[in-house]
């Protein structure tokens, strides 16, 4: 049940956009699909200057549209990170600001990026790893702004490719392909065959689609097995003279092209690929404690660190957007964009008519090319329940960062240029 300020909010808002006149029509906002890799390193893709791992759809995807060399992730874990994206603050200001699977989420006074696209009209949908909110509580998707829900609520859950349940809505859809130890359901697959549902479905309507998988997350096996990253095929590295690791490695982020590839044809076959921005990132950078991965295939190219730390690697990701006729085709833009910048880009290109709350700064601008408006600073932190906490700030191209510790508190200062 929504509380009443809640529905008053929204009843509010509502009537403004059916007053405001320059609020935009139906036939001019375009469908918005938002894809997110888990653990994705910025060097892991053709477009960032992979060499082994081959990735041709979402280097075409960059080739259609931008690519971005300073792109921000919310946190350099997964559900800080999605906090950010959906309410367009950063760690300073978050709800969620550390991986607490059972602990803090989204509440009813969060304001989402669905609740945006959906007071606006949009059908939305959220199909894969959540994060925000575990069953019974206020972070659930159904009750912040989403229409359909499908996937794992709970980041922990996220580390089984072949559960034995998921989530739909507000049920459980037990999955029997998986039961007895079978291994016949695989998560990805039936994430990207309930995005292509959903596409199909709303293809007369503005929908938005958040599609975060969780490919290349870790799976919960050991780490020195090559199950750690599961796949159900490694093709087409099997016949490599590489670690079963790191054949599995590739498989899973060709895999993740592959389908990426699959909702690009739909689009196309709707004929609604010329009205639909698809924007394409990851969560946060690689996990860098598997040297067959990381190693391996140099998964942050230029950059120091990964997963769990405040270096770029850890925070700078890859962000890729395309939007057929709008955004100039084969362009890279070193424009400094984060993730709590989505929230007031999605704001503008729908003419949101109120002011809203949020750390971020549209980078439509840029999408035109044009000049943004810079941000002052820009701000992380994570480790909250752990012994170690740390701090970063961009000031410029200045990057500092504070790690505190029960030894002490070391300071980094470090010129980006």
């Amino acid at each position: 049940m929504i509380p009443e300020f809640k529905k008053v909010t929204l009843l509010i808002t509502f009537c403004i956009f059916i007053l405001q006149v320059g609020f935009a029509g139906p036939d001019s906002r375009p469908n918005i699909i938002f894809i997110m890799a888990d653990d994705l390193g910025y060097g892991e893709l053709g477009c960032y200057g992979q060499k082994k791992i081959q990735t041709p759809n979402i280097d075409k995807l960059a080739g259609e549209g931008m690519r971005f060399t300073q792109t921000y992730a919310g946190s350099t874990v997964c559900a800080p990170s999605r906090c950010s994206l959906m309410t367009g603050m950063h760690n300073g200001h978050n709800r969620v600001r550390d991986n607490i699977p059972h602990g803090i989420f989204l509440q009813p006074d969060d304001f989402t990026l669905a609740e945006l696209l959906k007071q606006a009209g949009y059908r939305t949908g959220g199909i894969g790893k959540y994060s925000l909110g575990n069953p019974g509580s206020w972070g659930v998707p159904v009750r912040q702004g989403f229409d359909y829900y499908y996937g794992q609520l709970n980041q922990d859950q996220a580390h089984f490719y072949y559960p034995h349940y998921l989530w739909e809505n507000d049920k459980v859809v037990l999955l029997s392909g998986n039961r007895a130890e079978k291994k016949q359901e695989y998560t990805q697959d039936l994430y990207t065959e309930k995005a292509l549902t959903f596409i199909e479905d709303n293809r007369q309507h503005p929908f938005f689609l958040y599609l975060p998988y969780t490919i290349p997350h870790f799976s919960d096996y050991p780490a020195d097995s090559p199950d750690y990253y599961i796949v159900p095929s490694d093709e087409p590295y099997s016949d490599r003279d590489w670690s079963q690791t790191s054949k599995n490695y590739a498989a899973m982020i060709t895999k993740l092209d592959s389908d990426v590839g699959m909702i690009m044809a739909l689009l196309k076959e709707l004929g609604i690929d010329g009205n639909t921005l698809v924007i394409f990132t990851s969560d946060n950078g690689p996990l860098t404690r598997v040297p067959d991965a990381y190693e391996f295939f140099d998964s942050n190219g230029p950059l120091k660190g990964g997963k769990r730390d405040m270096y770029e690697g850890g925070i700078r990701v890859p962000f890729i957007v395309r939007w057929k006729d709008v955004v100039p085709e084969s362009t890279v833009s070193d424009e400094i964009i984060t993730f709590w910048d989505i929230m007031p880009t999605f704001a503008e290109i729908i003419n949101y008519p109120s002011e809203i709350r949020c750390d971020g700064i549209s980078f439509l601008p840029t999408l035109f090319g044009e000049e943004k408006k810079d941000h002052e600073y820009l701000y992380w932190d994570y480790g909250h329940v752990r012994k170690k906490y740390m701090q970063a700030v961009r000031y410029g191209n200045y990057k500092g960062i504070r790690n505190i510790t029960q030894k002490g508190t070391d300071f980094e200062l470090y010129d980006l240029a």
